[in-house]
């Protein structure tokens, strides 16, 4: 057998009709395909296939090649096309799950990543029941996660000419305007902002449907401009849907949404945007207890956009670091990046370029958040330190006064409540704590967020332990379980 990895099962000897018609149509030697498919495998750190000129003839002859051949050779024939070339069409067959629901490893094609974006957000439309989904995804984390990131910051190869449809192809060209496409693009501005108001519960199948929708955009033939803004237009709600999914305690499904709108950002050519979606992943991250793996993300982030990111974002990317290694135990780090945000955040606006919908989020209230938070952090991982809380204190205070006046963003106000609840735990002040909970709790019934619902239970809870022969705080857990919605089912 030539190489190992590289076989696989005969097909009774009958010929693959399907690859050997787009074999013969993408004008390629069996010597040249092998080369592609052995460059291919060792970029995706597949060292073991060792494919030759006699391997391609199985395949044309009927061997089904093992993974991930056929997911190298749908990769290498879709670019060659312009054109999404599945698997399926290649009269193959794959022997684990696809990629679209196992793993972030993906390959860094346009035509694959739209294909992907469409078949997952299908499923998630048609199977997406608490768990069920969910199920059949696992989280990356470590090197299986940061190392396909990187590949992020790789300049794509040069394209091959776009070819001719395949014969047979019933695809029209596209008639979508300028005025379609800004209502697309109004829209996903819309569920930004139901979703900072309401939460992640509220709208995220809508948000998955009309990822979906510009998805089925994609695939038509597009000017290259509006094949940019539509990558574009699927980056941002791709993110959200990520995002949303995040909130509501679906993970998995949250980071592959995360690492979907990471390579549509990547086809739309935009940076400042693929660093907001690794600062995302980032937050995951440390919510997962994995501030290592947050950091590199963050770092990854500020390298890909140092040269194009707004003061704003870059802020917002500092606040981020701040958490990282506040999670971490490295306090004079985390002061230097508190420090770096505050100061870059003083620059936002004043060169007045105006800045995309998706940084608005990050406002005075939302640093003092995110460095209040920093500092919370640090207190807990130098054990319970109230030195830290202190720090902490007046931060939070801010945020909570800027969020309080603010209605759009009726989730964050919550988790700074929350926040500044758990600062007064840290100072064994268990009576001002619960005044803040209980405001937090109000909030918390009006907005769909399972990670609100879930801090709050972790913060009342803490109290209970700590303080359970406290009246206020015995009254609070009785509220809580009067009051608090279940995991309510992502929607």
């Amino acid at each position: 057998m030539s190489g190992s990895g590289a076989g696989g099962t005969n097909a009774g000897k009958r010929p693959n009709e399907q690859l050997g018609s787009w074999f013969v149509r993408s004008g390629w030697s069996k010597g040249e395909l092998a080369r592609q498919v052995n460059r291919r495998a060792r970029q995706m750190g597949a060292h073991h296939i060792s494919t030759d000129t006699s391997r391609v003839r199985r395949w044309l002859d009927g061997e089904q090649p093992r993974e991930p051949i056929p997911r190298i050779l749908s990769e290498l024939f879709s670019e060659r096309f312009g054109s999404v070339v599945a698997v399926e069409d290649l009269g193959l067959r794959s022997a684990h799950q696809s990629p679209s629901v196992s793993g972030v490893d993906l390959p860094w094609a346009g035509p694959q990543t739209v294909a992907l974006l469409s078949e997952f957000s299908r499923s998630d439309l048609m199977l997406a029941r608490r768990g069920f989904l969910g199920t059949s995804l696992a989280l990356a984390a470590g090197p299986a996660l940061i190392e396909p990131m990187q590949r992020w910051l790789v300049p794509a190869p040069a394209g091959e000419p776009r070819r001719p449809e395949p014969a047979g192809s019933s695809r029209r060209p596209s008639r979508l305007s300028r005025p379609e496409l800004d209502l697309l693009e109004s829209t996903t501005m819309m569920f930004r902002q139901w979703d900072a108001q309401c939460g992640g519960g509220l709208r995220r199948k809508a948000v998955v449907g009309q990822l979906h929708e510009v998805t089925d955009l994609l695939q038509e033939p597009q000017p290259e401009a509006t094949s940019k803004r539509l990558f574009k237009c699927a980056a941002e709600l791709a993110e959200l849907a990520g995002w949303m999914s995040y909130d509501v305690g679906l993970q998995p499904t949250a980071q592959k949404y995360f690492v979907l709108a990471l390579h549509a950002a990547k086809e739309a050519g935009d940076k400042p945007f693929g660093s907001y979606v690794l600062s995302s992943m980032s937050r995951q991250m440390i919510h997962l207890g994995r501030p290592d793996d947050a950091l590199e993300l963050i770092h990854l982030a500020q390298y890909g956009s140092r040269d194009c990111a707004t003061p704003r974002t870059q802020a917002m990317l500092y606040a981020m670091e701040a958490r990282a290694y506040a999670n971490i135990g490295q306090p004079s780090k985390c002061k230097r990046a508190v420090r770096m945000a505050e100061d870059t955040f003083a620059d936002a606006g004043l060169d007045g370029e105006p800045e995309p919908d998706w940084i608005r989020f990050f406002s005075e209230a939302e640093l003092n958040g995110e460095n209040a938070h920093s500092y919370r952090d640090l207190a807990y991982v130098a054990g319970r330190s109230p030195s830290y809380a202190s720090l902490a204190e007046p931060v939070m205070e801010r945020a909570v006064e800027l969020f309080g006046r603010d209605e759009e963003h009726q989730r964050s106000y919550a988790l700074n409540l929350i926040g500044m609840a758990t600062v007064h735990l840290l100072k064994r002040e268990p009576e001002q704590s619960v005044v803040l909970a209980e405001k937090a709790l109000d909030v918390a019934r009006r907005v769909r967020s399972e990670r609100v619902n879930t801090r709050l239970r972790k913060t009342v809870d803490t109290a209970a332990r700590d303080f359970g022969d406290v009246a206020e705080v015995v009254d609070l857990t009785d509220q809580l379980a009067a009051q608090l919605p279940e995991a309510a089912e992502a929607v």
